[in-house]
């Protein structure tokens, strides 16, 4: 009786924060709305808003919400995982390696092919998405390494309060919290989700929920090859998705920063005498 209650309550658990999920991923993708940056003065443009806020705080309350039960659902996770098929196996691995390094391969791909073609707005596309990875995967590393928390396999599931100041910088083993993969993953669907938005803002919807869904997919893949506890996962989600939005808002909002400047908008010309010069233009409407 005392376990049926137990399930019961955990159960509920992971309704309320499906549903505090979902309402995030709305509100993030309500970030990328609106008319286009370009379109206003920049200059009357926050870079952070209300419903940054209210983003960061939704993730917080999640996280809050999932530690106690972070036992409990590595411990079903572990159980399915023994049970599980060699597909379900194969798709979890694959979303790890499309994570890392898929998704750099793939925006710094889509950048360097943007510069050769000449295609600007594939440049920028690509260079974002690339932006926000890179800074993500800085935080979340920072972040890893101060919190030490140790990964559930090195406690057989039992202790998710196993933290130690400063001892993920050592130790991967101790470098749980947050998820790396998970941030980089929520860093690519909101950068890439907020330009789709600026560029054919009919499509944002479509391309963002498949770009978040998979995200999630693969914090679900982490915690299912168990290598992070739920509330790593949101964690890195919410570190992610704000990287993403900020990133890419940043970037509009001063075109003439010195990365965009340097990676965006030089070009080489050759002399006619020989050697090259370096020319550098860009947008202020």
């Amino acid at each position: 009786m005392i376990r049926r209650h137990f399930h019961r309550g955990l159960d509920r658990q992971l309704v309320a924060a499906c549903a505090l999920s979902a309402s995030m991923l709305s509100a993030s993708m309500l970030s990328a709305q609106g008319p286009p940056i370009d379109s206003v003065k920049k200059a009357k443009q926050p870079l952070f808003t209300i419903t940054d806020a209210a983003i960061a705080v939704g993730f917080v309350g999640l996280t809050y919400a999932l530690y106690p039960a972070d036992k409990s659902m590595a411990e079903r996770l572990q159980q399915q995982n023994k049970v599980a098929t060699k597909t379900i196996d194969r798709l979890a691995t694959g979303f790890d390696y499309a994570t890392l390094p898929g998704v750099l391969i793939a925006s710094a791909g889509t950048y360097a092919w943007g510069r050769i073609a000449k295609q600007p707005t594939v440049a920028d596309f690509g260079w974002h998405t690339t932006e926000a990875v890179l800074l993500g995967m800085t935080v979340s590393g920072i972040v890893k390494g101060l919190a030490g928390r140790s990964r559930p396999f090195v406690t057989a599931d039992t202790n998710p309060r196993d933290w130690k100041f400063g001892a993920g910088i050592t130790s991967d083993a101790r470098s749980s919290f947050p998820s790396g993969h998970t941030t980089i993953a929520f860093a690519a669907a909101s950068a890439a989700t907020s330009e789709i938005n600026r560029l054919w803002p009919k499509y944002s919807w479509a391309w963002g929920t498949a770009l978040y869904a998979s995200a999630g997919m693969v914090g679900l893949a982490r915690m299912y090859h168990n290598q992070h506890w739920a509330s790593d996962v949101v964690v890195g989600a919410g570190i992610g998705t704000l990287t993403g939005l900020k990133t890419v808002r940043y970037s509009h909002l001063h075109p003439d920063n010195f990365l965009d400047r340097m990676l965006l908008h030089t070009t080489a010309t050759p002399a006619p005498g020989g050697g090259g010069a370096l020319s550098w233009s860009a947008s202020f409407r």
